[in-house]
């Protein structure tokens, strides 16, 4: 599997993991968050399944806008994340909006871990910190082809400092 296509799937599973018991049950969230044991109000409810339904909405469109769900109707179009493909767009957008939205919370996650000292912190900045981590070499390895020369197949923006490229030079002096 792409690591590109990891990175949307897994962004989208960490979305709807946070998003469940924030749909599922928010009078939890609210007695967990809330320094004394009560029933959470109407509007408090509402915000938590709101943001809920946000989270899993964002992780949706992060899967479609990626490209990694096909959205033509040919079966034979596979789909890529290369910047000249049509059916992805907004693929390198998608992913550095996500980057950023996974850094913030992980900053906000350890934060919130050094000041209080719980480990559901800790757990939530280590997940957004490895989506983060992951998102930042999709960024600078996975969204560029390169540029291979046709002679030695090696990539051309390398240098030979401060070892010498050996295999390149021995492809040459086969070619002569």
């Amino acid at each position: 599997m792409d690591v590109y296509y990891f990175y949307s799937y897994g962004t989208a599973a960490w979305m709807a993991l946070q998003a469940a018991p924030m749909i599922a049950s928010p009078t939890m969230i609210v007695a967990l968050l809330s320094p004394e044991v009560r029933e959470g109000t109407t509007l408090e409810v509402y915000f938590s399944r709101s943001l809920g339904f946000a989270l899993l909405t964002i992780g949706v469109l992060n899967v479609l806008l990626t490209g990694s769900v096909p959205l033509s109707s040919r079966l034979s179009e596979g789909a890529t994340t290369s910047a000249e493909d049509p059916k992805a767009p907004y693929a390198l957008p998608t992913l550095t909006i996500t980057a950023f939205f996974h850094a913030i919370l992980g900053f906000y996650g350890y934060a919130m871990w050094t000041e209080v000292g719980v480990f559901s912190f800790a757990l939530g900045a280590i997940g957004s910190g490895f989506l983060f981590s992951v998102a930042m070499w999709c960024i600078l390895f996975a969204s560029s082809d390169g540029r291979i020369s046709r002679k030695t197949g090696a990539d051309k923006r390398t240098s030979g400092f401060p070892f010498k490229n050996t295999q390149a030079h021995s492809e040459k002096k086969k070619a002569r």
